[in-house]
């Protein structure tokens, strides 16, 4: 058995008429033919499933029952598989969370590398929010004038007035005399602190000296213990000059605490990161009334209200309950009710209804207040279950770019948290040439250029594959249900030229398709490329300068339908192209 080739022996699959053949391993292999003749049975139905089925076979019971089962494809044996990854037209992802940037792991990076090395920006003020390490509070105050007068400070946390007046107690038996009350500087004593007035933001002082590098140690050691006492934060003056830092990620503004940036924080995809408005999807659905109501010149009865047009439905018969209590005609025009009870029926009512159902075996009566139509619905859409039920309640709402992020898809922090002033969605809106010159203008310096390295050279070696396959014109942001089938196959190869696999079947259908003649040099280099890495590249294609650089080519037909399923001619390309039989040649 020759290990250097995948033989296949008698494949009878769809049309195909119990063919045999070798294809060379580590080539790229053009499968060719008139449309219908066998090409997708062959190499998809035949070989992929093939390589599938035996790769998942191998894996234990307990991992199958995850994967999906392939029924093995007719042919006698095949033999020299490999673990087989199939790249069509047809599996580009319809969830409205996916997009260029998530697929190709684009998006991920860069989640990582905002989380390391973005800086967060109040989104109130503008102003940078930054946490400080005791060592970097330590070199702000060396940094000082040599012999300037510093006073380090604790905040102090108190509840109410009583509190802190206890909490001062407790201060002055440990030793402490000094705090800043009302924007002074008091000595304090026990008998002073049952007539003392105490403001906003009161201090402790935990120590006061002047700027010398021998008092670096006790600079540490104050400020360790003013970081303890103050929950995190400290306050340094510096002649009187005052500078506030803490631990966490404190607007020194506002007072707001923002949480630490974490990659989970910059994805849409997760409840810490996504926008809480639109949950993520960048647009929000809103029932609308024009929807609902379809004529005014009609009745409620007579179905000019979509939603209650169903008389056994549920919602009808608590509007009738309503309507028979208010004395109210349900067969009279909807633009000749009474406004108090058409504003109940959209708006709701705080005035308590008794609701009663009943049919030939059940009595049923509640009572409580009318939500009104909308919300009604509302609730009813958030808490089903029933694809059937969301999809009908639909068709009464509107698709709008959510108000909250402008369609960014993630929360202020996130959004507010920049690399060079721009933030992670700004830079997925690029088109992938900019946003590829963008990663290549970062230049970071210190330890945040360490941090960085590696993630800005995986970025950039998959922009520029995407880049190469004539994809430049998309964005990250771009949602991958709107991309067509070569698109999604680029896309795809970028994912898998980013893992540097080996040994790996690669089965492709027809990767030319909507790509523009100058751009198939670049996806021919990109298979070749695939190729190099130790792969086989089988491609299923009708592109003749795609042909032309291949290795083997193999031309199924003559015709198609029953008139195909042969081999006319097969072999490498130089010699494929001698062939007196094949029309392709």
């Amino acid at each position: 058995m020759k290990k250097d080739v995948i033989s296949i022996n008698k494949a009878k699959m769809h049309n195909l008429k119990s063919i045999s053949l070798e294809i060379p391993k580590n080539t790229l292999t053009v499968i060719t033919g008139p449309s219908g003749s066998g090409k997708s049975s062959l190499a998809f139905d035949t070989i992929y499933v093939e390589g599938q089925r035996r790769y998942i076979e191998s894996l234990s019971s307990y991992a199958r029952q995850f994967l999906g089962q392939y029924n093995p494809p007719d042919v006698e044996s095949i033999t020299g598989l490999s673990p087989a990854i199939a790249i069509d037209q047809k599996t580009s992802s319809r969830n409205p969370r996916s997009t260029v940037g998530t697929t190709t792991e684009i998006f991920d990076y860069l989640r990582v590398l905002f989380a390391r090395v973005g800086e967060l920006y109040s989104p109130h003020s503008g102003k940078l929010i930054k946490r400080y390490t005791i060592p970097e509070i330590c070199k702000f105050i060396l940094d000082q004038p040599e012999k300037a007068k510093i006073q380090i400070l604790a905040p102090i946390v108190y509840k109410n007035k009583a509190n802190l007046k206890k909490i001062i107690k407790s201060f002055l038996s440990k030793g402490f005399i000094r705090f800043e009350i009302n924007g002074e500087i008091l000595a304090l004593d026990m008998d002073q602190i049952k007539d003392l007035d105490v403001g906003e933001s009161p201090g402790l002082v935990i120590d006061r000296l002047l700027v010398k590098k021998e008092n670096k140690k006790r600079i540490s050691d104050s400020l360790d213990l003013a970081m303890k006492e103050g929950q995190g934060k400290v306050i340094i003056l510096v002649n009187n000059k005052r500078f506030t830092f803490s631990e966490t990620n404190l607007d020194p503004i506002t007072g707001e605490t923002y949480p630490d940036l974490e990659p989970q924080l910059f994805s849409f995809n997760s409840p810490v990161g996504a926008c809480p408005e639109c949950n993520g999807l960048g647009q929000s659905k809103n029932f609308d009334l024009d929807l609902m109501v379809l004529d005014q010149t009609i009745s409620i009865n007579d179905g000019g209200i979509k939603p209650l047009s169903r008389k056994n439905s549920f919602l009808y018969n608590m509007i009738s309950c309503i309507a028979e209590e208010e004395n109210i005609d349900l067969n009279i025009p909807i633009k000749k009710l009474p406004k108090k009870f058409s504003r109940i029926l959209l708006e709701g009512s705080t005035k308590v209804y008794t609701y009663t159902f009943t049919s030939e075996n059940s009595h049923y009566e509640f009572s409580k207040p009318f939500p009104g139509l909308v919300s009604w619905l509302h609730k009813k859409y958030r808490e089903t279950t029933s694809e059937r039920i969301r999809k009908s309640l639909e068709t009464y709402m509107r698709i709008k770019t959510c108000p909250s992020c402008k369609g960014r898809r993630l929360n202020p922090t996130a959004l507010a948290t920049k690399i060079n002033n721009t933030d992670i969605m700004e830079i997925c809106s690029l088109s992938i040439k900019d946003c590829l010159d963008f990663v290549n203008a970062i230049k970071m310096t210190g330890p945040k250029k360490i941090i960085s390295e590696k993630l800005l050279k995986e970025i950039k070696h998959r922009l520029n594959f995407l880049n190469n396959v004539g994809l430049n014109y998309l964005s990250l942001d771009r949602a991958s249900m709107t991309l067509s089938g070569g698109e999604s196959q680029r896309i795809r190869l970028a994912t898998q030229i980013g893992s540097a696999l080996t040994g790996v079947l690669y089965v492709l259908d027809e990767p030319s398709i909507g790509l523009h003649q100058r751009d198939n040099s670049k996806l021919i280099k990109t298979l070749k490329s695939l190729r190099d890495l130790g792969n086989t590249v089988l491609v299923v294609e009708h592109d003749e300068e795609t042909m032309m650089e291949a290795d083997y080519i193999i031309d199924i037909g003559p015709g198609a339908g029953t008139q195909g399923g042969h081999i006319v001619e097969m072999g490498h390309t130089s010699k494929f192209l001698k062939s007196k039989k094949s029309l392709t040649a």
